[in-house]
């Protein structure tokens, strides 16, 4: 898939959503998404060993706010509300989450939902929010491929 197909698919705010990470990794998604104006972070999960890491790491790369509580409904908050990083739209790549897929399956899943959330509203306001999940094991048979 080039960077301009990714281009043409992130403007296309109907299927902003939680995706499995592409294929052919995460290059093309970046350059589509700079292409588009959207700001992109990346979230490296590696070492990340339960809730409370997660949330904090979730934080940090995305700079939230001093004010962030640490909890599912504070993440929402502040995934919908990214005011300190105004952008055409937004993309978020979780990466290596397989091990805290493993050690954590209920947080690592809500944690999704709360993306999925957070995109349904960002799309009732007209603005893109991707959230693209990098892991190997397809436990979440939920999780879509974005092509």
């Amino acid at each position: 898939m080039t960077d301009t197909r990714y281009a043409d698919i992130l403007i296309r705010l109907e299927h902003a959503s939680v995706y499995h990470m592409p294929g052919d990794g995460e290059a093309g998604l970046i350059a589509a998404a700079e292409q588009n104006g959207f700001t992109v972070f990346r979230v490296n999960l590696a070492d990340v060993r339960d809730k409370a890491e997660l949330l904090k790491t979730i934080g940090s790369a995305m700079g939230f706010p001093e004010w962030f509580g640490h909890n599912w409904d504070a993440l929402l908050d502040c995934l919908t509300d990214l005011g300190w990083q105004p952008a055409d739209g937004y993309v978020v790549i979780l990466e290596h989450c397989d091990g805290i897929h493993g050690r954590t399956e209920t947080d690592f899943v809500q944690m999704l939902q709360v993306f999925e959330a957070a995109a349904n509203e960002w799309r009732e306001q007209g603005f893109a929010f991707w959230c693209f999940v990098d892991m190997q094991a397809d436990g979440i048979n939920w999780l879509a491929d974005i092509a």
